[in-house]
């Protein structure tokens, strides 16, 4: 797929059937997101792939802070990607002291390129994807093995898509978001 197409016709997508994603299939993915750049190459972004129908509802049912959008989006997946972060890495020198004023805050920027790459590559493959962000972070902690040193930065739902990809919305004009010092 072209890149311009790939980036113009990805859409969130929420509603899924109930065809698994075969692991091949999402590790090309994630061979494919590791591309993605970071803070002096870091690489920092981690992905867990929660394919276990059982806590994927308990996620749903008891970590997103009762919001219900988000728990018929992940009853609907077919898996749920935690995104995670290696922290203390992006935006720091080698002797912990921080780069730039904008301090650590630079692995939220590294961890929404990968997100974004990784939805990217899903949409190349067929695969609807939606970032979410509305989650609590020390529950789904406990259902699920986070590595000591990485911490929870955003949720991936993904699956095949029921029915067409979304249009896309209708988006701000080039004068609205371009200008020229």
């Amino acid at each position: 797929m072209e890149t311009i197409r790939c980036i113009k016709e990805r859409r969130s997508v929420r509603n899924f059937t109930d065809q698994k994603i075969d692991r091949k299939v999402i590790e090309e993915i994630v061979e494919a997101a590791a591309f993605a750049p970071s803070w002096k190459n870091s690489q920092i972004a981690r992905y867990i792939v929660v394919e276990d129908r059982e806590i994927i509802d308990k996620i749903a049912e008891d970590c997103v802070l009762g919001f219900e959008h988000n728990t018929k989006t992940l009853k609907k997946a077919a898996a749920l990607v935690i995104v995670n972060v290696v922290t203390g890495r992006s935006g720091y020198e080698r002797d912990g002291s921080y780069s730039t004023p904008k301090e650590d805050r630079w692995q939220n920027f590294d961890a929404g390129i990968a997100c974004q790459t990784f939805c990217l590559a899903a949409h190349d493959k067929g695969i609807g994807t939606v970032i979410m962000g509305i989650f609590d972070e020390y529950k789904v902690a406990e259902l699920v093995n986070i590595p000591e040193g990485q911490q929870i930065e955003a949720f991936i739902a993904m699956g095949y898509p029921e029915g067409e990809f979304p249009q896309a919305p209708k988006r701000k004009s080039i004068d609205d978001l371009l200008s020229f010092v």
